[in-house]
């Protein structure tokens, strides 16, 4: 065991002496923005370009002549290899579908006006719902109100099919929260991502709205204020089987049939329904919890705390555990039979069937903020600075990294926050979807209906209780719907990743023609610069990046903290969720805020000026 430790110790030595930058890629100007695909591409906005960047290596992959953007003027759409890009062209305004790969113009319209802040996706039936809104930079620590406008579009042309006005402003969110940030990018993270399935589109701003995909016709509405007390996401994310969309408001679960779209149902007045977790024909509901507060970023607790059993064939309320007096994390499934929550003093486990306590005991961390289940079927109870794993009531582990007293502390704590955030980037799935609770999760994938919010790149934004409840849930798709480059891979090229690409019927032959835009656009783009078999040997290893996604379950929980010998800096140390183990360093002593790591490639990337550096994780082994 001491040669093991002492081989290890020179292992982490001879890494820290010889330097972690992996590659630094400089570009035109101040980087404003940037942030990772599932295909390993890196996306980089500066002052007068959009740059994307190979994460492997930091080869620049394309570049786009775009003038000063903001972040929320990049959309990726999940499930397929297209982002959306939106532009203010003095009085007019543009968005294109771009190729991620290649950076070539797949449509553009010069209809829409705004960024695209939320979206829908049926690539399967040629559909994508867009909800826009325009003018999105304010004051940080105003008010900011404005009125969503939806547009549904043929995914592969961009026509536009209808489109749907609020007819009312709603409260945005903040993209970054701190002190002295000037002007900043205001979101609709607050609420949640339309829904678009059985050619029905659920919109979830004022209430819930359900509209028919091809025409617009509305079908139902209820009108509810969503945002309790000005927190983010107090409602659930819709959930469902195959008969029913669960969806939660006003205290209460509606159940709508998904045949006719009218509401079947409407449970008892529960309170906050702030997650929600299918398993069989029991739907089972926290209500209370910690939330994000819209005005300065802060966890705020909020009650009625507790959960509840729900019967889906009628709606009946079967059980209420309501001891849950201090406070509520998320919750999850220790096994079919057992539940498992926590609060501010106590993690307890209930019985699925009867809502009756089983165990209370202490975990001792201070504010704890979420609960997950990890591989060896412990609970692991975390907090800002602290992870502990239990079998039983008796402690298996326990860690604990603080974040350096050194620092402005604002900058410091941001960092810190955003350290253990990134777990729920890949890892989030374990906490309460993993083994038991797969079905209302499951169907959603199933149906093709892709969601994108920004939650899911801006996840350092919200309070770890939101994200261990809310985390994305579309990495897990085994399948790629291509209106870009990857549709001319050759079948053997596509059979060899292993993963599935789709190309939707008719697609290829009717944009073919429309895929080269003018030279002024797109400059050094990789597609240009390589013959067509090296350049589909580049698709391919995309390819692959984007299956190693889908396959990937993350296992780290970073920390940001003063590393111990032999490294004396501050960096970030990642603890293994399954074993407590410190298990991964990444010597990155001051990253900014925007900071994300790849945990495919792994890596770290931050920027600096018009640096975009991209940092290794050292790996004990």
């Amino acid at each position: 065991m001491r040669h093991l430790a002492f081989f290890v110790f020179l292992h982490l030595l001879f890494a820290a002496a010889s330097g972690q930058t992996a590659w630094e890629q400089r570009l035109d100007s101040r980087i404003a923005f940037y942030q990772t695909t599932d295909f390993g591409i890196v996306l980089a906005g500066t002052d007068k370009d959009l740059y994307a960047v190979d994460g492997q290596t930091g080869e620049r992959i394309w570049r786009r002549e775009t003038g000063r953007i903001h972040e929320t003027a990049i959309t990726p759409i999940p499930g397929t290899d297209v982002i959306l890009v939106s532009r203010d062209l003095g009085s007019k305004s543009r968005l294109e579908a771009v190729d991620l790969l290649s950076g070539r113009t797949i449509w553009r319209s010069e209809k829409l006006k705004g960024d695209v802040l939320q979206l829908a996706a049926d690539p399967a039936n040629d559909l994508l719902a867009v909800v826009m809104v325009k003018d999105t930079r304010g004051k940080y620590g105003s008010e900011m109100k404005r009125e969503p406008v939806t547009h549904m579009l043929r995914m592969s042309d961009g026509e536009e099919l209808w489109k749907k006005t609020l007819r009312s402003d709603v409260e945005m969110m903040p993209s970054r929260f701190g002190e002295d940030l000037g002007e900043i990018d205001f979101t609709l993270d607050n609420y949640r991502a339309p829904l678009l399935i059985d050619d029905r589109l659920y919109l979830f701003y004022e209430g819930v709205t359900i509209h028919d995909a091809r025409t617009g016709k509305e079908i139902e509405r209820e009108r509810f204020k969503v945002n309790e007390s000005g927190l983010a996401l107090t409602e659930a994310d819709p959930t469902g089987d195959e008969n029913s969309i669960y969806v939660s408001g006003r205290g209460r679960i509606r159940a709508v049939d998904r045949r006719s779209g009218e509401v079947r149902w409407r449970s008892d007045d529960l309170g906050n329904c702030a997650e929600m977790i299918l398993i069989g024909e029991v739907l089972y509901v926290r209500t209370g919890g910690r939330f994000t507060r819209l005005r300065d970023g802060k966890a705020v607790a909020k009650g009625p705390y507790g959960v509840s059993a729900i019967d889906t064939r009628n709606g009946k309320t079967l059980w209420r555990y309501k001891g849950a007096d201090k406070g509520l994390t998320n919750f999850a499934f220790l096994n079919a039979e057992t539940i498992v929550i926590a609060d501010r003093d106590d993690l307890t486990t209930i019985n699925a069937h009867t809502g009756k306590r089983i165990e209370k005991f202490e975990h001792k961390i201070d504010d704890a903020a979420f609960v997950l289940i990890n591989e060896m079927n412990q609970p692991v109870v975390g907090g800002k600075d602290e992870l502990a794993a239990f079998s039983g009531t008796r402690e298996a582990w326990r860690v604990r990294h603080k974040a350096p007293a050194r620092g402005v502390l604002r900058i410091i704590g941001g960092i810190a926050l955003r350290a253990s955030a990134l777990y729920f980037r890949y890892g989030g799935m374990a906490t309460s979807a993993i083994g038991f609770a797969r079905s209302g999760i499951g169907f959603l994938s199933s149906a093709n209906s892709f969601r994108w919010s920004g939650i899911g790149s801006r996840f350092g934004s919200f309070d770890l209780t939101t994200l261990a409840a809310n985390s994305a849930r579309n990495f897990g798709i085994r399948q790629i719907y291509s209106f870009g480059s990857l549709g001319g891979l050759p079948d053997a090229a596509r059979r060899l990743s292993g993963f599935q690409v789709l190309t939707p019927s008719g697609f290829r032959s009717s944009v073919a023609g429309r895929l080269t835009p003018s030279a002024g656009e797109v400059r050094e783009s990789i597609a240009d610069r390589l013959d067509p078999a090296r350049y589909a040997e580049r698709l391919s290893s995309y390819l692959l990046r984007r299956k190693r996604v889908a396959e990937l379950r993350g296992s780290y929980m970073y920390f940001y903290t003063d590393l111990t010998k032999p490294f004396d800096r501050k960096g970030l140390v990642g603890v293994n969720v399954h074993t407590g183990r410190d298990a991964r360093y990444i010597l990155a002593s001051d990253p900014d805020e925007q900071f994300v790591t790849d945990e495919v490639e792994e890596l770290l990337y931050s920027a600096d000026g018009n640096k975009l550096q991209a940092f290794n994780v050292l790996t004990e082994r």
